[in-house]
């Protein structure tokens, strides 16, 4: 499986607005917290060590 970077989330605006809406109210350190929460949980639901090193270096 190859990382795929093109557009491929529906509604991505509106996906956006929640992404906002979870950091809402948040504290700089709770919303790192947050981002490294959500970063493990979509690493593990990928689960391919090709795909999250691909990953990382597209996001370097």
């Amino acid at each position: 499986m190859t990382l795929n970077l093109d557009p491929n989330i529906p509604d991505p605006d509106g996906f956006y607005q929640e992404l906002l809406g979870a950091h809402e109210g948040l504290s700089k350190e709770d919303s790192d917290a947050f981002n490294a929460r959500l970063i493990l949980t979509l690493a593990n639901h990928i689960g391919d060590r090709d795909v999250l090193r691909a990953a990382l270096w597209a996001a370097k």
